[in-house]
């Protein structure tokens, strides 16, 4: 068994990392703020994330970041990018987002996740997708597992509900070709520590 602590505030994520981690690792939350730099790219958001948590408690350390992505955003294309939180759900809202898309007809959209490693000398990133497209209205209800408002507007891929709408076993057995960070890391980390 090997540990591993996970930073972040959203528990959401952790909820996630929970059902994702493999068993062979022991995975402790740790909820502190870290302030992200002021850069379109969750890439290097989630290393600065993890690079900072590592020099705080000296102990391997993941940090996930997620950025979202509406290519046919007016005027805007790919807006939020890496700030879903800062730029569209506390500026914009949930309700300003889909009054903003009415008239756009492509309405594809995806989640793009960066899952940091670091241990002081091994820093290794892992990347996930989730495809979908957004509803024209808020549907769904609260989840303690939810990542953010977005679940209540979108739709994964070859799904007909949003991701508020699914009981927890149809998110975690959705068929909709999304790549899961978690899968890759749990492999390395079996490889890294030979578990």
């Amino acid at each position: 068994m090997v540990d591993i602590i996970f930073v972040t505030t959203n528990k959401g994520k952790v909820e996630t990392a929970k059902q994702k981690i493999d068993k062979n690792i022991n995975l402790k939350h740790i909820d502190f703020e870290i302030d992200e730099p002021n850069i379109n790219d969750i890439s290097i958001i989630a290393e600065h994330k993890v690079k900072t948590a590592f020099s705080k408690l000296n102990k391997p350390c993941i940090t996930l970041d997620a950025g979202f992505y509406i290519p046919s955003y007016p005027n805007n294309p790919n807006f939020p990018g890496a700030f879903p939180k800062r730029e569209l759900i506390n500026k914009i809202g949930i309700d300003g987002l889909l009054e903003n898309m009415k008239n756009v007809q492509n309405k594809g959209c995806f989640f793009k996740e960066c899952l940091a490693y670091y241990d002081g000398i091994t820093l290794k990133k892992f990347y996930g997708y989730v495809y979908g497209t957004l509803t024209t209205q808020k549907r769904g209800t609260y989840t303690s597992k939810k990542w953010s408002d977005l679940w209540y507007v979108f739709i994964p891929k070859n799904c007909t509900k949003t991701l508020a709408e699914m009981t927890d076993d149809e998110r975690k057995n959705r068929k909709d070709d999304s790549i899961n960070p978690f899968i890759e890391f749990n492999s390395f980390i079996k490889e890294k520590f030979k578990i």
